[in-house]
């Protein structure tokens, strides 16, 4: 399992409508083969950062699977005009497991 982490800097003020559109968007990718959950969290300290969190089977289910897809075009439409600056997405694997 991989998990994809990003921190979003929404631009301050448009949270609201963020969010809205993060609830449309979120069945692109959690619908796509080797998505296996969307988590999205907001910071209490500054309330204009989001902590993505998404399981993946693998990186290519993400990066060629998702980012391929025209799933991924309607997520850009979605998301992509709140980031500020635009996020960097990192993927993660586990080292030690409970």
């Amino acid at each position: 399992m991989i998990l994809e982490h990003a921190i979003l800097p929404v631009r301050p003020g448009t949270e609201a409508d963020f969010e809205a559109a993060f609830a449309q968007a979120r069945p692109l990718v959690a619908n796509r083969p080797g998505c296996r959950s969307v988590s999205l969290t907001r910071s209490i300290e500054s309330p204009n950062l989001y902590l993505l969190l998404i399981e993946w089977d693998s990186v290519e289910a993400h990066t060629e699977g998702f980012r391929m897809s025209r799933e991924y075009e309607s997520w850009k439409a979605l998301l992509h005009h709140f980031y500020d600056p635009f996020p960097v997405v990192e993927h993660f694997i586990s080292v030690i497991a409970e």
